[in-house]
């Protein structure tokens, strides 16, 4: 759907290259937006004020969406915390600052769910967002993010900058990660199902005890999501993007198991980190102020990831 909103804008996306940036680029263009700059990390180093000055120089944005960030899963949480910490912050600080110097008009942050504590009740409300600390295999991650919102929060306070703070949930579809290395649990569960299933093993092994809960969300439904904030919210609390409803880690294996035909055993490392005990989003502030509703059903959703993955994966 068009949306004159966009069609006189110049848009930045940051990390527009990337599994949610992709999304976000392609829902852009369908709504209207005629000149969507992407800066490619080859070109500019977002770490750096230079590269950040550069990048708006270049593409003179009315509007940037900052999608750019340095993630992975719990592995990849625990070998990398301080570089995540730095290089997630460090974009996000400076890349607002160099906005507001160069007059940009709106400002997009993407933040995370896993800036919420790590005993959140369920359905995380963003108003729970300051009343702990996060869970520990990712807190490095989550807090550089949080910072974002309340530099976010100032920068509105003290200059009139338009900064939104979006959170979505745990992402998943076509094209995502799927290196093992720094892949999250749905593309990793799928690549271990199906290769598994392709050569023949009696077993696939899974960490943690599968107690814990997740939501999940299409990235065509998130993009939709930032898209719609960005056209139609202006103000300075932040919003959750998600669907309403967990499953647990144990059932999601179940799901990706028989959605991929694997025959095996699933046997679990118990003596991994299951990671935050329970996750799902109360989605209702979206809803209220920009009318965001995921339409994707998780089981579509997956068979779409997971004919994407069979499709693409490596010879």
């Amino acid at each position: 759907m068009t949306s004159a909103f966009w069609s006189d804008r110049r848009v930045m996306v940051t990390g527009g290259g990337g599994f949610l940036g992709k999304a976000v680029v392609a829902r852009l263009e369908a709504a209207g937006a005629m000149d969507v700059f992407v800066p490619r990390s080859r070109d500019y180093d977002l770490r750096t004020s230079d590269g950040i000055r550069s990048a708006l120089a270049d593409g003179r944005p009315d509007v940037v969406i900052h999608l750019a960030a340095v993630v992975g899963g719990i592995g990849a949480n625990r070998e990398n915390p301080g570089r995540f910490f730095y290089e997630n912050a460090i974009m996000g600080i400076e890349l607002m600052e160099q906005a507001r110097v160069a007059n940009v008009a709106k400002f997009v942050q993407i933040g995370t769910v896993c800036s919420y504590p790590k005993f959140t009740p369920v359905p995380f409300h963003e108003d729970d967002l300051w009343n702990g600390y996060p869970e520990e295999t990712n807190a490095p991650y989550g807090v550089a993010k949080k910072m974002l919102l309340v530099q976010g929060q100032a920068y509105r306070q003290q200059y009139g900058f338009d900064v939104i703070h979006l959170i979505p949930v745990n992402l998943y579809g076509p094209g995502d990660n799927f290196d093992p290395a720094s892949s999250h649990v749905i593309p990793a569960l799928i690549k271990k199902a199906v290769d598994a299933r392709d050569a023949g093993h009696a077993y696939i092994e899974v960490w943690g005890t599968g107690s814990a809960s997740r939501e999940f969300l299409y990235v065509d439904d998130a993009a939709e999501g930032i898209v719609l904030g960005a056209e139609r919210y202006d103000g300075a609390e932040p919003v959750n993007l998600g669907v309403g409803r967990e499953i647990t880690i144990r059932e999601l294996v179940e799901l990706i198991v028989r959605l991929t035909g694997f025959h095996g055993d699933v046997r679990w490392d118990a003596s991994k980190p299951d990671g935050q005990p329970r996750r799902a989003l109360d989605t209702s502030r979206a809803h209220e102020l920009f009318d965001f509703e995921a339409n994707t059903s998780f089981e579509d959703g997956l068979r779409r990831t997971i004919a994407w993955y069979e499709q693409h994966r490596p010879a």
